[in-house]
């Protein structure tokens, strides 16, 4: 309601989330608000991998596990929540990542990072790319684009390494904001 209330928001490509399955859902970050935007708008709950620190943050301590919020530490291999998310991923959950790690100051896509690749391999989840774009100017639109899901069968049989594999979603992701500006212009 918030979204609807103070934004504009356009969404397209929610008929590419499937219903049942695990889906790793990939997107740029170019806000704070990004991860319920991304979220708010499909039928299945996601659970967000958020910085270890917000979960330190006075407000934000009790607030950020309610919305299915699960703690990585940046900087360094996280297995614990590389084990929760791998298990969240094979009981059919949607777990949304920002491949970048961080927010983009300038709004360009910024290189993955491997962990999202090894989310991808290591599981039989869908992988759905998704591109927010913005600005985030009160009663501006936001565009919300869920793309179709990335055929990963041949990274997996290939055996590609996790940063290849980012790689790939990342061009995901990037192929959806190219498709967006064209169709502005």
């Amino acid at each position: 309601m918030f979204f609807r209330l103070f934004y504009r928001v356009k969404i397209q490509g929610k008929q590419n989330i499937p219903e049942e399955q695990g889906v790793l859902l990939c997107s740029n970050h170019i806000h704070f608000l990004d991860p319920p935007l991304v979220g708010s708008f499909l039928k299945r709950e996601t659970r967000f991998m958020a910085k270890a620190e917000l979960f330190e943050a006075p407000i934000l301590k009790s607030l950020i596990p309610k919305f299915g919020a699960f703690p990585i530490n940046r900087g360094k291999s996280d297995r614990k929540a590389m084990r929760t998310g791998l298990k969240l991923l094979k009981e059919g959950e949607i777990v949304g990542v920002f491949p970048e790690g961080t927010r983009s100051k300038t709004g360009e896509l910024k290189k993955g990072l491997s962990g999202v690749g090894f989310f991808a391999l290591r599981s039989d989840a869908a992988v759905v790319p998704c591109a927010v774009i913005g600005p985030y100017r009160l009663f501006k639109t936001i565009h919300i684009i869920y793309g179709e899901p990335l055929n990963m069968d041949q990274l997996r049989e290939e055996k590609a390494s996790p940063e290849a594999t980012t790689e790939a979603i990342m061009r995901g992701i990037q192929d959806l904001i190219d498709a967006h500006k064209a169709s502005v212009k």
